[in-house]
């Protein structure tokens, strides 16, 4: 961990996860062990690594989340692990840590499990049974990436399983539907994750598979995590963890976008544009490549065509719906709705009018949707998210519709050179 950073790749501890209706829950997140016999090049606990190594015994961790239970400091479980001697031994060793906590304990709450690769389809079920939620990281977006990096795994012994515990759901649904008595498998679903930025696929390969594992497997979430280095590896990508973090930022923005804005994967990258621009949000991104879409008068355009003006969510098309029933909007009445007009003024229009001064072109939207977001450009409390290093990193970002010189004058006013 370098001097004066926060944050810690490599360690366990509370986590914070959201449950479907809002809520944020405190999790106990830990390995069974970190004493793997798989040798991936991104990971710490790789067996070629010389770290101290430890395995919790299944009572001895089962009561140890109990008593942070007891304590308040949590409410679920989060648990995962290397893979001891082989996957069917390490989910054993799970199972009966999960046994304990729910039949020892009788402990009802919130518990996330991994599941490892390779597992027997009986023992993935056995986990199922005793999990909320189970997720199988798909680790890398490629086949060859997979190979490459992780050559203990396949992508077959990841999405085997992945398809078992989606047919396990359905069977279930069923089930409960027919026998009332029936025990749950999975109820909260199953999700994966991807590392990126180890490796050199696109945001468009990336979002593409990601809107496959939703439309195949029913994923509950697809979850990102920007490639930090913890070790040293020529296979491996010496580089700075900033501009990662902000990649993996779009991507769920842009993950989001697919799972509640309608969004197609399609729409919102090409094999011309691969990368999301790290100026501005996908959505907004989207809505520059599309401006002929726009602007769109809030009093008659429909809740699909409202979802897509960027800076309104569902909350906010849901609330001018409901609003405009009783007499047409004006920019006034939006901003009592507390409807935020930061980014949609520049997409929108009320009874046929504009807000004064808005110029209604992708190149002057841009530069004002930069203007709104200096906070990012400058970087956020302690440096979490700063956006580019160097000019060229900035010219990468801008959009390729723009025309050259207003390009160029945009890297120099951001970089500080006008």
């Amino acid at each position: 961990m370098k001097p004066a950073s926060i944050g810690n790749a490599a360690a366990c501890g509370i986590c914070h996860s959201f449950s479907a209706d809002g809520r944020c829950i405190a999790l106990l997140k830990v390995l069974m062990s970190n004493a793997c016999v798989y040798d991936c090049n991104y990971c710490v606990n790789r067996k070629s690594n010389d770290i101290q190594r430890a395995t919790f015994e299944p009572h001895e961790l089962a009561e140890l989340m109990i008593q942070f239970y007891r304590r308040n400091y949590i409410e679920g479980l989060f648990l995962s692990s290397a893979v001891i001697r082989n996957p069917d031994y390490t989910s054993e060793k799970m199972i009966e840590v999960l046994s304990v906590i729910r039949n020892e304990y009788r402990f009802r709450g919130y518990i996330h499990v991994k599941a490892i690769p390779g597992t027997d389809e009986r023992l993935l079920t056995a986990l199922g049974l005793l999990a909320d939620r189970m997720s199988i990281n798909l680790e890398l977006p490629s086949h060859d990436s997979l190979k490459l990096l992780a050559p203990d795994k396949s992508r077959e012994s990841i999405l085997k399983p992945m398809g078992m515990i989606t047919e396990g759901i359905k069977e279930n649904r069923t089930d409960l539907v027919k026998y009332r008595k029936t025990p749950k498998f999975v109820p909260a679903g199953q999700s994966t994750q991807m590392i990126v930025g180890a490796t050199p696929e696109t945001d468009y390969q990336i979002i593409n598979l990601s809107a496959a594992l939703y439309k195949k497997y029913e994923m509950k979430r697809v979850f990102y995590s920007a490639y930090i280095p913890v070790l040293e590896d020529t296979k491996l990508p010496a580089i700075d963890s900033k501009p990662q973090l902000l990649r993996e930022h779009r991507l769920y923005q842009a993950d989001w976008l697919l799972r509640f804005y309608k969004f197609d994967a399609t729409e919102l990258l090409d094999e011309k544009n691969p990368n999301f621009n790290l100026l501005i949000d996908p959505k907004c991104n989207w809505a520059l490549n599309h401006y002929d879409y726009f602007p769109v008068e809030v009093n008659k355009a429909a809740y699909e065509t409202l979802l897509r003006v960027p800076g309104l969510g569902v909350i906010g098309a849901k609330k001018i719906l409901k609003a405009r029933r009783s007499g047409s909007l004006d920019f006034p009445d939006l901003k009592k709705m507390g409807i935020v007009l930061k980014r949609a003024q520049y997409f929108i229009t009320c009874r046929g009018k504009t807000v004064l001064g808005i110029r209604y072109d992708p190149e002057a939207v841009l530069r004002g949707l930069l203007s709104e977001q200096s906070w990012e450009l400058a970087g956020p409390p302690m440096d979490q998210l700063s956006l580019f290093d160097n000019a060229n990193q900035l010219e990468s970002g801008i959009g390729s519709g723009m025309s050259t010189s207003t390009r160029e004058d945009l890297v120099k006013c951001l970089t500080g050179q006008m």
